[in-house]
């Protein structure tokens, strides 16, 4: 998984609330048995025109696909962003187009998590510092860039305030060295093989 210590780039903003994990991939999107080539079914359903069930090109009219946002790495969004169906695939289709970071007032549960699991910071700030930075990408004739620094939990810009989120010590962790579950835990392995040896001491029974 890829370290995230800081980030700065563009940021598109997407300000619906309950966008659910279906726009963010459709189920016909999720043909494929590996994480590859998600990235191009992300928001499909408004990224491209459709006649019948066939793609015929970009929409022109979404703003993933008109400049500058086409190179966001990060999206701005409102309440309860990743609702619906407990699907990895739209994490793993964000990750795949190059998104980064997703900031909203709040998140679907599962959403979240899987977020953490592959390396997309989730960016909990509140409605009005939200709309500072919509306000402030709506000034900005050029793209407009967020910084996010993790270590210090805190996204700045040169115009706009720093905010601060929080973000609990055990996900920062995870985030910040590139760890997934299975790393994560190798890094316990001495005290895991003393518990194992002290164990079997008491217990040899349950290591026949």
């Amino acid at each position: 998984m890829k370290k995230f210590i800081q980030h700065q780039g563009i940021v598109v903003p997407l300000l619906s609330d309950n966008i659910d994990t279906d726009q963010i991939i459709p189920s016909r999107e999720m043909k494929k048995v590996s994480k590859l080539g998600l990235g191009e079914g992300l928001f499909s359903g408004q990224r491209y025109r459709y006649i019948g069930e066939e793609k015929e090109g970009p929409n022109p009219d979404f703003i993933l696909n008109q400049a500058p946002y086409d190179k966001a790495t990060v999206l701005l969004s409102g309440r309860n962003f990743g609702c619906g169906s407990s699907r990895e695939h739209a994490v793993w289709a964000l990750v795949e187009y190059g998104f980064r970071a997703i900031i909203a007032e709040s998140f679907g549960t599962i959403f979240q998590n899987n977020c953490l699991r592959n390396g997309l910071l989730p960016v909990v700030l509140s409605a009005a510092q939200i709309q500072s930075i919509a306000d402030e990408i709506g000034n900005t004739a050029d793209a407009f860039s967020l910084k996010i620094d993790l270590q210090k939990r805190q996204v700045s810009s040169s115009k706009t305030p720093s905010y601060g989120f929080v973000l609990d010590d055990y996900s920062q962790q995870m985030l910040l060295n590139g760890w997934d579950f299975i790393e994560l835990t190798l890094q316990f392995r001495q005290q895991i093989d003393q518990f194992i040896h002290h164990d079997r001491k008491l217990r040899a029974w349950a290591y026949l």
